[in-house]
């Protein structure tokens, strides 16, 4: 098990995988105690054909946590478009090489994505295909270690390995499967949306759009926009947690009671003992009078004036969504969300469930549905579409 620890031995493995037709990679980084991920590892593996003799062979362990080491060489590789970059569930390892060095591997391949266009259900997970692909079982009891502490055990290193070995079984297994399907531009289209720099940059304005809660009025909303905004960019700042610096439950809560002094931010009972005081207090109060005194107050999520929802439409629409993802082989979740259906339901027709593959397989039935020119119907023990005029 080869630890590669030097810039000019990493550089050798990537010129080498850049001669073969694919590198697996993979990640283990630490969250817990920052704002943005801490990679402490990277698993390279390449197919046996094409290792070099050294260093390593045909898979290796990166450190970047060594002192000097330069990971140029692995973005040079992922720069390079004739070797295939194949990842498992790859969003949160490109978010780390995204703001690491603004590099997305190209050409890009997510066997997740592609085992649910193939049938295998909705964000299966790595050990459940290499159990049903690579006819393995994988030795989970490294998963939750620190990968950050040096040296690292054998255990770990052959945990972090086995997350590249076994995804080259699965990758050429799946890559055939769709050149058999044809279905190559459907996972195109969803890598799309994972090399788009906008899926990894949380911009503080927007912060408030992803807080879960069932107060709609517009001034309440105001002050968590402003209480939201405070708090990303505060921790993104710092390179803390969100939740270092107050939690959602608490954010509500702020809202709610609209706090205008120190003292009141005393009496809050879900604010952490930090946060009544010093630079976070101070910010959570500019917040409260800045969403007070708002004059551009929001509009409450998921609501389109004018467009009201149509509940019985939406549990249509999820009944043939089931229909035609059973007969398409496809995980549901890949074709439309429950907010999609929802949307569709009250006249929204801005949506990627509406166009490229997902219309072919689910979005023109369902505009059809929704204007009353087919209707559902229970043929021998199946959901069938009929005319509806």
């Amino acid at each position: 098990m080869t630890t590669i620890t030097r810039t000019e031995d990493l550089a050798r493995f990537c010129e080498a995988a850049k001669s073969a037709p694919y590198v697996t990679v993979d990640t283990e980084f630490l969250r817990e105690r920052t704002y943005w991920s801490k990679l402490c590892l990277i698993q390279l593996a390449i197919p046996p054909a094409s290792a070099p003799k050294e260093p390593g062979g045909e898979a290796v362990l990166v450190d970047p946590l060594a002192e000097g080491l330069s990971l140029e060489p692995l973005y040079d590789l992922f720069r390079h478009e004739a070797t295939v970059k194949v990842f498992h569930a790859a969003r949160q390892d490109l978010e780390i090489f995204f703001h690491d060095a603004e590099v997305f591997p190209k050409p890009l391949f997510d066997t997740q994505v592609a085992a649910m266009v193939c049938g295998f259900g909705e964000q299966v997970g790595y050990e459940t295909l290499v159990r049903k692909i690579a006819k393995a079982n994988l030795d989970k009891s490294s998963r939750f270690t620190d990968w950050s502490r040096r040296p690292l055990s054998d255990a770990q290193k052959s945990y972090a390995l086995a997350d590249v070995t076994h995804l080259r079984g699965i990758y050429e297994f799946l890559a055939q499967e769709l050149q058999k399907t044809g279905r190559d531009a459907w996972v195109d289209e969803e890598l799309g949306v994972l090399t788009d720099p906008e899926t990894y940059i949380t911009r503080p304005e927007e912060a408030w759009l992803k807080v879960r809660t069932r107060t709609n009025s517009p001034r309440f909303l105001a002050i968590l926009r402003e209480l939201a905004r405070f708090r990303e960019a505060y921790a993104q700042e710092r390179d803390i947690p969100r939740s270092r610096v107050f939690k959602d439950d608490a954010m509500i809560e702020l809202a709610s009671t609209k706090p205008m002094s120190e003292g009141d931010l005393g009496r809050a009972r879900l604010l952490l003992r930090d946060a009544r005081k010093g630079d976070i207090a101070a910010g959570i109060l500019a917040a409260v009078k800045a969403g007070v005194e708002a004059k551009d107050l929001p509009q409450p999520k998921g609501e389109e004036p004018g467009k009201p929802g149509n509940p019985a439409l939406s549990d249509l629409l999820r009944v043939l969504l089931k229909a035609k993802a059973d007969a398409a082989g496809v995980a549901p979740k890949l074709i439309a969300s429950a907010s999609d259906l929802d949307a569709i339901a009250s006249g929204t027709r801005n949506l990627p469930a509406l166009s490229g593959w997902r219309a072919e397989v689910f979005g023109d039935d369902a505009l059809r549905l929704a204007a009353g020119d087919i209707a559902l119907s229970a043929q021998n023990g199946a959901v069938r579409i009929v005319p509806a005029r």
